[in-house]
């Protein structure tokens, strides 16, 4: 992949006057984003934040969902040379209170009430606390003690502010991570290297100009940023946002505008598969869904061969730090990789290593380190930065895994993760798949738990279908089937109505952790 030499600015006013009319990104109610309005939009836009005091270096902020506003607001922010962080919309007071502080944010766009909440309201109840933002505009809601993105976008005649010249290696988006513990880290890309996360996926899954990415991931998540809000700019491809995950609309939205393509959490494939083999739907337009963030299930990826006409499903790795490490395996031959690993590396430079930083042979398990033309410039602290990132550039993912000699990923666990039952180490993950092949189980997570003997023992979480009760007893047999060594098998079973999780979907086994540890302590 050769490096870039324009930004979105650049592509968006190139689209615009090259093909005006043209659909850019797909909208579930009909109001397709086209090229030239976006751009359009987008200056009016700039224009405004320009007269309120903006200029570059700046950092703008936005809690929206999957909205059309959210695409001009990234093209204005590069056309100005902003500095863009987008705000998970399930993040409340807390949460939003630290990342517009740690950012410095100048400026926010809020919707109204949304999902029944109401965040005029929160912000108004944070801004005592926050001296830099100067600026919150109400996106589809009228406020009169608030700016009005309509009216910030009404045409009233004001020059275009000049494009201003953005090196391509400098800051374009700080986005905060959902660690499991501590305090979110603000992680910084560059335009360069986030351009080099959705390349690979482009070059990867050889998108053309007939792919349009179903986008049913938040946009202020990376994955939908770079797939929802930029694809359609940087490659011939189209987007299409969803709002919300609805696996019925998701259906009728891709068989209506011929998606091709998902990238998104591991449910809503598994909601996809399920409802395709109940209602017989083939999906004939979908060629391929990549899915990561949370455990894959192996026979999820088989299920969806089966289930989907044309569609191959597989594993992908990365995090917001290393976007897109892996690109999976798509063709029929490697079904078995593709439900197996975590993708194959593609334009990464991944080694293993123990807990002395020595470099591991192929297919020992160690902890995985990651150097590419997409990785992050760093975190907001330097102590974070040089905590995470070695002397060599490698990033420490704090997953642990191994390389297959196909050149694949498999991840075994996080460091943090694993369950030292007698000092011998047990992988979560491992547990986790096998759980997973049970009929009944929909979700589960494996923990460590307080063990008197041994130190730690093993606890699974369990959602399970239509309200089954699991217990030990129901289970042995079928662990005795899967083969599984018999110090492995769960101690404990937890019957949960749903795992909590981060925003990004992966489960809070920390929490787990804490609420199983509680309930030993307390003789239940």
């Amino acid at each position: 992949m050769l490096l870039r030499d324009k930004n979105l600015a650049d592509y968006a006013k190139q689209k615009a006057a090259a093909s005006a009319d043209a659909v850019a990104i797909y909208l579930e109610d009909g109001g397709h984003i086209t090229y030239g309005s976006i751009f359009q939009e987008a200056m009016a836009l700039a224009a405004s934040l320009s007269s309120l005091g903006l200029k570059a270096g700046d950092v703008i902020s936005f809690q929206l969902p999957n909205w059309r506003e959210t695409v001009a607001i990234d093209i204005a922010a590069v056309w100005l040379g902003l500095v863009i962080n987008p705000v998970i919309p399930i993040y409340r007071d807390r949460e939003l209170a630290f990342i517009l502080a740690d950012s410095r944010s100048r400026c926010l766009f809020i919707p109204g009430i949304y999902r029944g909440h109401d965040f005029p309201e929160m912000i108004e109840r944070l801004l005592p606390q926050l001296p830099d933002l100067e600026h919150v505009v109400s996106v589809r809601h009228q406020d009169e003690d608030m700016l009005q993105y309509e009216q910030l976008v009404a045409q009233r005649g004001e020059p275009t502010p000049a494009q201003q010249p953005v090196d391509m290696q400098a800051p374009k988006i700080v986005m905060y991570t959902s660690g499991t513990t501590g305090r979110a880290k603000a992680v910084i890309h560059s335009h360069q290297s986030l351009a080099r996360a959705l390349d690979n996926g482009v070059e990867g899954w050889e998108l053309g100009a007939d792919d349009i990415m179903l986008m049913p991931s938040p946009v202020t998540h990376v994955t939908g940023f770079v797939n929802g809000i930029e694809l359609p700019f940087f490659s011939d491809s189209k987007s299409a946002f969803m709002e919300r995950w609805d696996v019925d609309l998701a259906t009728d939205y891709i068989q209506a505008i011929g998606a091709t393509g998902c990238v998104s959490a591991t449910p809503f494939l598994q909601e996809l598969v399920e409802k395709a083999q109940r209602d017989s739907l083939g999906l004939p337009s979908l060629r391929f869904f990549a899915c990561g963030g949370a455990s894959v299930p192996p026979n999820l990826i088989q299920d969806a061969h089966r289930a989907l006409d044309n569609c191959r499903a597989f594993r992908v790795y990365g995090c917001t730090e290393a976007p897109l490490v892996t690109v999976g395996f798509r063709r029929p031959e490697d079904e078995l990789l593709a439900a197996t690993t975590d993708g194959r590396i593609a334009n990464w430079d991944v080694l293993v290593v123990d807990e002395e930083g020595e470099v591991l042979a192929q297919g020992e398990d160690g902890e995985l380190l990651v150097k590419g033309p997409a990785m992050m410039l760093g975190y907001g602290e330097e102590e974070q930065t040089r905590q995470a990132v070695d002397r060599q550039g490698y990033f420490h993912t704090g997953d642990i895994g191994h390389i297959t000699e196909q050149g694949a990923i498999i991840i075994t666990d996080r460091k943090k993760d694993i369950i030292i039952r007698g000092g011998e180490n047990i992988s979560a993950r491992e547990i986790e798949d096998v759980l997973h092949q049970h009929d009944l189980i929909s979700e589960a997570a494996v923990v460590a738990m307080p063990h008197a003997r041994l130190g730690e023992g093993v606890c699974a979480c369990l959602v399970t279908r239509d309200g089954a009760v699991l217990g030990l007893d129901e289970l042995q047999p079928f662990f005795q089937r899967s083969g599984l060594a018999k110090q492995k098998w769960p101690q404990r079973i937890e019957l949960c109505d749903e795992l909590q999780k981060t925003a990004s979907g992966k489960v809070r086994k920390d929490v787990l952790r804490q609420q199983v540890k509680d309930k030993i302590e307390a003789g239940e």
